[in-house]
């Protein structure tokens, strides 16, 4: 049994085919090389499974990953922290009542009080290049740990003002 299949290419390459159509068996070449992409597909993934111990791989890129989200939770940590530090009094108890009641943290970001700043602490930690490129459980976890800093600073401080 067959099954029928509709392909695009571009409108170019249309012409082109029209052209030499009737030299040619478009069904028998495209099987042909469709089994043959296949065939590679399958012999990469064979070669990859008896060569490497995909369990052990995974386990390593798992760890990596959790390192890298701690770095960045880290990162965030001290960033928030410094800026705590440094904050007027009205924009920290602003950054602590959002902690506790903004919807997710970038609603802190996209903030106009805070938009500039964040802006940069993104450039300076690269968080704008991974956020296009993958997911962003990294940024979640930079934010989470610059909350986490600025409550940290502020809990060492509130009982003294």
């Amino acid at each position: 049994m067959t099954q029928k299949i509709t392909l695009s290419i571009p409108d170019r390459l249309h012409e082109k085919l029209n052209e030499w159509r009737s030299s040619f068996n478009l069904s028998k070449m495209f099987q042909d090389a469709l089994s043959d992409a296949i065939e590679r597909k399958e012999a990469f993934s064979k070669k990859l499974c008896e060569e490497f111990d995909m369990t052990q791989i995974i386990n390593r890129l798992h760890q990596e990953k959790e390192q890298w989200l701690k770095n960045f939770y880290n990162a965030g940590r001290n960033r928030g922290f410094g800026w705590a530090q440094g904050a007027h009094y009205q924009d920290l108890l602003y950054v602590l009542a959002c902690n506790d009641t903004c919807n997710s943290e970038q609603e802190i970001v996209r903030h106009s009080r805070f938009k500039a700043y964040f802006a940069d602490l993104y450039d300076a930690h690269g968080l704008t290049r991974y956020a296009q490129k993958s997911g962003v459980d990294h940024e979640k976890k930079f934010l989470q740990g610059w909350f986490d800093g600025v409550n940290a600073f502020w809990n060492e401080v509130r009982e003294h003002i």
